[in-house]
């Protein structure tokens, strides 16, 4: 069997793992991140995208406020081709408190959030969508972050300071020596080749899928799964980020997210082994379109593109099985301190806005292990693609298709704008991606198939969900040498499966007509069906943005 070394095995490639491999890098340890799918394919890539300021946890969690208005400081100065700095209001509506207005912006106050009191003509002169009832609002520093982005590009800056990142590789057990762990036992979810990873530090950064990582070292570490669902509406209808000026409960965020806006979240506790086949129920559809219609009200005549559901992890780490005292925070586990497991810890709880903190505590703890005195710079180094001011010009390029591609990528687009009308050409015209950024994906930025490349580009997110552009990109795929022609045709398949799985929810009206001629296009017209019905199944893909 296989064997490879290194300093730190870091399992989990969302946003946390991602940041990890990035902080260890930077300060010099060598480092492996292994994922069992592909980067942001779990929690990370299933929320609403929403910049926190910290001001919708200032009435009831003062210590995640302040922590999500630092981290948004930061994000909006390293990761600024990931964030678009919109701006939020909390709307209060006629069935709204008016009183909870100051009760709020004190709150703010005291986290270091910066407010300003609105009238309605104001509020409405700022957001003309808004609801046109409203009778009052406070604007905050919300904004919005692009989580597949973010990852991707804390991935990129890690693997240049030599990090190692290994997608679609499953753990399937911990290497441990009495009460020492050194490192993992690994599948490759592709080909089925076994492998094994040793190391002086593990670190467990699986998020909900954290306590089965955990019990391969036989620890009681309870993950108690609170299940999120959203929508995604065809075009962006809003363009500041909204909220219910309240305490928070179902559906009361809309955010504008590229050329979209998504309506959430739900919250409602699920079954542990449920996690991986998540499905979004139609009583939570309903919910979430009669509590954003109060938002903005034009959402009620927008078409429906896709839902989808994530799963947050809430932490038990006493023992607790009844769910009772949990943790809702983020969670640090040493185990050696906590079980006398040496080379062995966990970091969970938190959310997308706290990662960067999350892996800075994380990093931290294993660097001190390992003698590494080197500070954290995560908080001051830019990230690729937020790092040069000057944009660089693509000749023969429109400027819509090289806005976008400034925008998703900042400086790096040097690597792929060529003065080449075939490289040039739109491959997706909902997102503006063409093939030279496809190409510079494929080389780049670790994508396998077509649903990494979607992460990477966002092909197929916008309102035609890959009908028009999905066929081509499988093209690029075998013209790019990462597929054979029936593999490609295969990835084609599972790209408009794994499409319609996010569709079926809201299949009705014009998302059912959108749905029909989709299908009319792929096995009707291409007979993709009978292409690749001796295709084997490839693993699922779990329905996300």
């Amino acid at each position: 069997m296989k064997r490879i070394s290194t300093q730190v095995v870091i399992i989990g490639g969302g946003a946390t793992g991602a940041g990890i491999m990035r902080d260890c890098a930077l300060r010099g340890i060598d480092c492996i991140l292994l994922e069992r799918d592909d980067i942001a394919s779990g929690t990370t890539g299933r929320n609403h995208g929403l910049l926190h300021s910290g001001a919708r946890y200032a009435v009831t969690d003062q210590e995640s406020a302040r922590e999500c208005i630092q981290e948004n400081r930061i994000l909006k100065r390293i990761a600024s081709h990931c964030v678009e700095d919109t701006g939020g209001l909390f709307l209060t509506l006629p069935e709204d408190d008016l009183g909870f207005q100051k009760t709020f912006m004190e709150a703010c106050t005291r986290a270091g959030i910066e407010t300003r009191q609105l009238d309605p003509r104001e509020a409405l002169q700022l957001e003309p969508n808004a609801n046109p009832a409203l009778i009052g609002a406070v604007h905050v520093p919300d904004g919005t972050v692009d989580p597949f982005r973010l990852t991707a590009a804390n991935v990129l800056d890690a693997k240049e300071h030599g990090a190692r990142i290994f997608t679609h590789s499953k753990v399937l057990g911990l290497l441990r020596n009495q009460d020492r762990v050194y490192g993992v036992k690994v599948a490759n979810t592709r080909t089925g080749e076994q492998f094994e990873i040793e190391s002086v530090e593990v670190i467990n950064a699986a998020g909900i899928w954290g306590q089965q990582i955990c019990e391969y070292a036989d620890l009681s570490i309870r993950m108690f799964p609170a299940k999120g669902s959203l929508l995604i509406m065809d075009y962006r209808i809003n363009q500041l980020v909204l909220n219910r000026a309240r305490k928070p409960a179902d559906a009361d965020i809309l955010v504008p997210g590229d050329t979209i806006a998504l309506i959430g979240t739900t919250s409602s506790k699920v079954d542990y082994h449920t996690i991986d086949k998540l499905q979004v129920t139609p009583d939570e559809v309903e919910v979430l379109l009669r509590e954003g219609t109060k938002l903005a009200p034009i959402m009620a005549r927008t078409r429906l593109l896709r839902a989808y559901a994530g799963v947050r992890p809430l932490v038990s780490v006493d023992g607790d099985e009844s769910g009772r005292n949990i943790s809702r925070g983020i969670v640090l586990l040493d185990h050696n301190e906590r079980d006398g497991l040496k080379g062995f810890n966990t970091i969970t709880g938190g959310k997308l806005m706290t990662y960067r903190l999350m892996a800075e505590w994380a990093t931290d703890l294993v660097a001190k292990k390992l003698g590494n005195t080197t500070p954290c710079r995560t908080a001051e180094l830019p990230l690729p693609g937020s790092r040069d001011p000057e944009k660089v010009s693509a000749p023969g390029l429109s400027a819509p298709a090289e806005g976008s591609a400034q925008y998703r990528h900042g400086e790096r687009v040097i690597a792929f704008f060529r003065d080449n009308p075939r490289s040039n050409a739109l491959i997706c015209e909902c997102e503006m991606v063409t093939a030279g950024e496809i190409e510079y994906a494929l080389r780049e930025l670790d994508v396998d198939n077509l649903i990494d490349l979607r992460r990477r580009t966002r092909v197929g997110m916008g309102p035609c969900q890959g009908e028009l552009c999905a066929y081509r990109a499988a093209g690029l795929m075998h013209e790019y040498g990462k597929a054979t022609g029936p593999q490609a045709c295969g990835m084609l398949r599972q790209f408009i499966e794994e499409r319609f799985k996010g569709t079926r929810p809201v299949l009705w009206g014009d998302a059912l007509r959108e749905a029909e001629f989709t299908y009319w296009i792929y096995e009707g017209l291409f007979g993709l069906g009978q292409w690749t019905a001796d295709e084997p199944e490839t693993q699922g893909a779990r329905h996300e943005i």
